[in-house]
This record gives C-alpha cells, sequence and structure tokens, in this order.
C-alpha cells in the first residue's frame, strides 16, 4: 500500500509539472496546417469584340486537331466568362438557368497557358479567378476516362462541367433534370461561339466513363460531370 501511494504522489507532481511547465517535457508534433489555396484572379473580359454573332454561328465548327502551343490567360479568361461569367449586378450569368439556380460547376484541366502552372481549378465566377485544386496535368488520365479520345490530352486546356442536380430539381422537382441538361447545352453553345471569337477551336465530349472522370478530378459526391470541351489552337 506505502509503495502504491508514493507511486501515485509522484505520478500526480509529475502531472502538474507537465502543465505548469510544458519546456520540461517534450511536446506532442503540432498537426501540419492546411496549406492555402492558390488564386488566380482572371484578366477583366473584353466585352466587345471584333467577330459577329453572326459570324460566330456561320463558323462554328467542332474541331479536335490542335497544334502543341499554349493559350493565354486572356483567352482562359474570356472563354470562362463566356462559359458561366457574372453578366449583371444581380448576379445573373452568360448563360441561362431554370429560376437562376445555377446548377454547374466548372472546372479547368491545364496543360498549356501562358503564366499558369498546369494542373486542376475550379472556377468561381462571383469572383471571376481560378481556385488551383491539384498540381498535376490531368489531361492524359482525362483523355483515358472519355474512352482515349486523344483530343483531350492533346488540347491546350480541358473545360468540364459538372452539375449539381439538387440545386434545380429542389425547385422542379425531376424536371430539374432535364432543364440541367438544357442549361449545359447553353453553356456549351457559348464556348463554342467564343472560341470562334478567338480563334480558337473546341468541341463538345460526352463519351465518357462518370465515375473515372469523376475519380481524375475527384469531384464531390453530389457532382455529375455532363461535358468535356477541350481547347487548343486549330491545327
Amino acid at each position: 500500500m506505502r509503495s502504491e501511494s508514493k507511486f501515485l504522489r509522484r505520478l500526480l507532481t509529475a502531472t502538474v509539472l507537465a502543465l505548469l511547465l510544458p519546456g520540461c517535457f517534450p511536446a506532442s508534433e503540432p498537426s501540419p496546417s492546411p496549406q492555402p489555396s492558390v488564386e488566380v484572379r482572371l484578366p477583366s473580359p473584353e466585352l466587345k469584340g471584333k467577330v459577329s454573332v453572326e459570324e460566330a454561328l456561320l463558323k462554328r465548327r467542332s474541331v479536335r486537331d490542335y497544334r502543341d502551343e499554349p493559350l493565354t490567360l486572356e483567352e482562359v479568361s474570356q472563354l470562362l466568362w463566356a462559359a458561366q461569367g457574372i453578366t449583371d449586378p444581380r448576379g445573373f450569368r452568360a448563360a441561362p438557368s431554370a429560376g437562376a439556380t445555377y446548377p454547374l460547376e466548372t472546372y479547368l484541366v491545364v496543360g498549356r497557358v501562358e503564366g499558369l502552372a498546369p494542373g486542376l481549378y475550379h472556377y468561381d465566377p462571383a469572383k471571376h479567378r481560378l481556385v488551383k485544386l491539384n498540381d498535376q496535368d490531368l489531361r492524359v488520365e482525362l483523355a483515358a476516362a472519355a474512352l482515349g479520345q486523344e483530343w483531350v490530352k492533346e488540347a491546350a486546356v480541358d473545360i468540364v462541367f459538372a452539375a449539381v442536380y439538387e440545386r434545380t430539381t429542389q425547385r422542379y422537382g425531376n424536371r430539374g433534370i432535364r432543364y440541367v441538361h438544357m442549361e449545359v447545352g447553353h453553356v456549351g453553345q457559348n464556348v463554342y461561339l467564343e472560341a470562334v471569337a478567338l480563334g480558337l477551336g473546341t468541341v463538345v465530349i460526352g463519351a465518357f466513363y462518370d465515375d473515372q472522370v469523376k475519380k481524375v478530378l475527384d469531384l464531390p459526391e453530389d457532382e455529375h460531370p455532363l461535358y468535356i470541351m477541350p481547347v487548343g489552337r486549330p491545327g
């Protein structure tokens, strides 16, 4: 009993000292702090171009052959603004959305862009910026998920649109699914026409394995990929 009591007193003394004199005892390793997100402010979009809507419609074609040349950050900015950019002080965007529910999320897989490191980025329409999610060039993996379509890996960038259906179906029920699909069509045409205006080429790709695209981009569970749009300088 006496030796047990002495042991307890020593244990209590050690505990008190550890609390009062933390420098006397080795501290546990601090948890690593999360790395801050890399944010890229995009150049302001041009609101007047040299190509008319009629000319862009006339020249719009699906382009699958691209030169091994980079895009500029200004071109990337213009494409993303045309797709989902804010065009009204009330928050309305360049493409129509049922009930302004805006179910689409926009991702940019970067391979070759001047002034922008390769990697995976998420487009933030409210601040017209990119937020870097991954520093790997994922074009090869994305092409494999798209049934090996080579233009996905050969393009300077790939724009991927994913949908959070619940944003629209909460208001419109199952019919909201149709509205989401209409919306991504509007967005895709905007990208086509902007690409023509910039002298670029693109194509809409819907043939891919959804689960593999989600894995490559590490998409949240509630986001479902709908379009992949490779963009580059026509070959």
